[in-house]
């Protein structure tokens, strides 16, 4: 070899595998990072996407009870939105079209819980962990409580 070009490779560097385990270690803790904040966000997305559907659950419910003047009560549940009711308070006006095709489940899933006495009504869901109270996305979110 020319010593010209033995001393142009000796000049060139390249990385250590100390360098690149460092560098591998850092990227490493920033994914981990992003990925606890996205899994933070897609986790309260879910509640919230669960806050939507009790609202428009809640406003479905309102229109039968205009048509019926009562809520569906507990032991009709909420599948008096997709077929009248046999069982149970009578409703004359039972929209014939229904009021619904199909009761949504919340975000994790899960069917609502639904209670009424036919003058008041409260939707459920149980949150992420499926368990009465909780915390975060754990919380139960339930109709009484949505601004």
């Amino acid at each position: 070899m020319k010593p010209s070009r033995l001393k142009l490779m000796h000049n060139q560097k390249g990385f250590t595998l100390t360098e690149m385990l460092i560098v591998i270690a850092l990227i490493a803790m920033v994914g981990t990072f992003v990925v606890g904040k996205i899994m933070s966000q897609f986790g309260r997305a879910k509640v919230d996407a669960t806050k939507i559907q009790i609202r428009q659950l809640s406003v479905i419910l309102d229109d039968f009870k205009r048509d019926c003047n009562f809520y569906p009560l507990t032991d009709q549940k909420l599948d008096a939105l997709t077929a009248k009711p046999t069982e149970g308070r009578e409703c004359k006006n039972y929209d014939p079209n229904a009021y619904l095709k199909k009761v949504p489940k919340d975000a994790w899933n899960k069917d609502f819980l639904y209670t009424s006495d036919g003058v008041t009504f409260e939707i459920k869901s149980l949150g992420a962990d499926e368990a009465e109270g909780g915390e975060g996305t754990d919380k139960d979110i339930s109709s009484a409580e949505i601004d």
